[in-house]
């Protein structure tokens, strides 16, 4: 590589902040034993345990009791659903057609326990279509999973509607909110769902943990047996130095009212402007084209883009990705968590792009690590990139 690298890839995982990790490697040294155990230096490690789980809880306005530690959110998204479904008699479970592969796998894992599966079609914008709620949201439906919003195109998601029309009927809700709340901290029953999914690299946490919020009296089954730690939900020694570093990622996020403001305020003051700028000066090349909903209705930091060639032709997202590395501009095409595969995207798929549009998507997602001046040399590697295609 060339020239210093540009990391625009938020959507897929964070740098950690160095106050995260100073606080970790504090916790290696001072609270390394098993919170579980009774001796001095167990209880350190149980006290170090509870004050964190004490201050994200604050975050979000519930009681500690109610924060499930997993080791990120696609445990959460199963033990949400799968916990969920346990003790429902089976029926249909509705998912969006735009949801996280960990939502998709966990639901179809249901299918050999007697459930059916339904996905909820989305409109060109990737947001789901209000018009199928009620047909949705009818008998036998008793298990709901709804994005709050979408990590390819950026779709914030009418959730609060859905989830009022779930508590209506006595359908339980569960939301990925694993994109949201990186943008900021809300009070949990704003939102009005049973069950919220996220994970702390997300937020310029650590890798390997993550949270379920669970609302009071939402039953819950166990997945797995062992010592019956996190209420006996989630068996396994608690990470202490992780969850610590997740408390202290969710600190420094702003906090919003999903209710009165749908669209978060974004990690940092100046990443909605840096977004709008950036995203003006690319879309004056003639290859590049705004995919999924308007800004309006878009995460804050997230723009997502078709591409092609001079003579109109789609060029392939994952070759884009690898010259833009190559230029220092680091970027997805499409969800980084299922890009090994070079099939369409199932996403775009779904929004009805046509078929020769759907390889050619590119995710860029901003952080406060960005500098104006950063931004401005993006625009000029993506021109040069897009030169040197035939």
């Amino acid at each position: 590589m060339t020239r210093p690298e540009l990391y625009l890839d938020a959507a897929a995982t964070t740098p950690p902040l160095p106050e995260v990790i100073s606080v970790m490697q504090q916790l290696q040294q001072s609270a390394w034993a098993n919170p579980s155990s009774l001796h001095g230096a167990g209880l350190a490690a149980a006290e170090a345990l509870e004050r964190a789980r004490w201050r994200m809880a604050e975050r979000f306005g519930v009681g500690a009791d109610q924060l499930i530690v997993t080791s990120g959110a696609t445990e959460s998204v199963h033990l949400a659903l799968l916990g969920s479904a346990a003790g429902l008699v089976p029926g249909r479970v509705v998912i969006s057609a735009v949801e996280h592969p960990a939502v998709i796998a966990a639901a179809y894992q249901l299918e050999a326990q007697g459930w059916s599966v339904a996905e909820w079609p989305v409109d060109g914008q990737g947001v789901v279509r209000l018009d199928q709620l009620d047909q949705l949201l009818s008998a036998p439906t008793r298990l709901v999973s709804l994005t709050a919003a979408q990590g390819e195109v950026g779709a914030l998601q009418p959730l609060i509607e859905v989830a009022q029309a779930c508590r209506e009927r006595g359908i339980v809700i569960h939301s990925d909110a694993t994109q949201l709340v990186p943008q900021g901290c809300f009070p949990f029953e704003r939102l009005g769902v049973d069950l919220l999914t996220l994970s702390a690299h997300k937020f310029r946490g650590p890798r390997g943990v993550g949270l379920l919020i669970r609302a009071p009296g939402v039953a819950l089954s166990t997945l797995q047996g062992g010592g019956g730690q996190e209420h006996g939900l989630r068996s396994g020694t608690e990470p202490v130095a992780l969850v610590s570093g997740m408390a202290e990622a969710l600190k420094v996020l702003p906090s919003f009212d999903p209710v009165t403001h749908p669209v978060p305020p974004g990690s940092a003051v100046q990443i909605r402007r840096q977004r709008d700028q950036l995203l003006e000066r690319l879309l004056e090349l003639p290859q590049l084209r705004l995919c999924g909903p308007p800004l309006s209705g878009r995460l804050p930091h997230h723009i997502a883009l078709l591409v092609k060639s001079t003579d109109g032709m789609p060029l392939p997202g994952r070759d884009l990705v690898r010259r833009l590395a190559a230029a220092g501009v680091a970027c997805s095409s499409g969800s980084a968590c299922s890009s090994g595969s070079s099939s369409d995207s199932v996403v775009l798929t779904a929004m009805g792009i046509p078929e020769p549009e759907r390889q050619s998507g590119l995710r860029l997602t901003l952080g406060p690590w960005l500098s104006d001046q950063d931004l401005d040399a993006v625009p000029g590697r993506f021109e040069s990139v897009l030169r040197a295609f035939p």
